[in-house]
């Protein structure tokens, strides 16, 4: 499974991708506001640190305005996805960038029918939001698991991009599931590495080489 850091944060960016843990990014204008940064001047240092797709989100909501973003979003570097939102207006943009060679990023996907759609559509990837299903007390997972079984049923090329990622155990799920990349925001990744018994064996570990006198360097 590949990991998209979900962020516009540069220093996080850096960090992970100098680990190998970065195989593309995903920003969105919440992000971007966070950052406190200009959309065009983040994305495209973004685009520069990665090889891997960028995900780039359109803010209009009409079909016509949302491509015209598109296409100026595109242009910025090679590796942008564009991100539109799974709505009618969302799709018909998808159709036309995808024929055009952009990649496109559908997101806010809530149900198997949105991302069948998508699929349809020619996304490059479909971002369902687990995090925002298990808040309304159904089982994000259980639509990866949808999205995936309908995908392999029929060949779709879509990559299944699983989105609001809550913790390490939302990523190890859609590993297992099949998801194609998970975006997590850096601390959910950093969190991976985390077990009380690596912590505790450390702590053991770290204890008894001083008891004994070891140095290594």
């Amino acid at each position: 499974m590949k990991f998209f850091v979900d962020t516009a944060e540069i220093d996080a960016i850096a960090e992970l991708n100098d680990l190998g843990m970065v195989d593309g990014v995903t920003t969105n204008p919440s992000l971007i506001l966070k950052s406190g940064r200009d959309i065009i001047e983040v994305t495209k240092e973004i685009c520069a640190l990665v090889d891997g797709p960028v995900s780039a989100e359109v803010v209009a909501t009409d079909a016509d305005t949302m491509l015209e973003e598109g296409k100026k979003l595109a242009g910025l570097a090679e590796n942008i996805a564009v991100k539109v939102p799974l709505t009618w207006a969302g799709l018909k943009t998808c159709k036309a960038l995808s024929d055009q060679g952009t990649m496109v990023n559908v997101t806010l996907c809530f149900s198997a029918n949105q991302a069948l759609l998508a699929a349809k559509a020619g996304a490059t990837f479909i971002s369902p939001f687990i995090g925002r299903l298990d808040d309304l007390n159904l089982d994000g997972l259980d639509l990866i698991a949808d999205i995936r079984t309908i995908y392999d049923n029929y060949g779709f090329d879509t990559n299944i991009l699983a989105a609001s990622i809550r913790s390490a155990n939302h990523m190890s799920e859609c590993a297992k599931i099949g998801a194609d990349v998970a975006t997590a925001p850096p601390k959910v990744i950093h969190a991976m590495a985390n077990h009380v018994l690596t912590d505790k064996g450390l702590d053991q570990f770290v204890k008894d080489a001083k008891e004994a006198g070891i140095k290594i360097v």
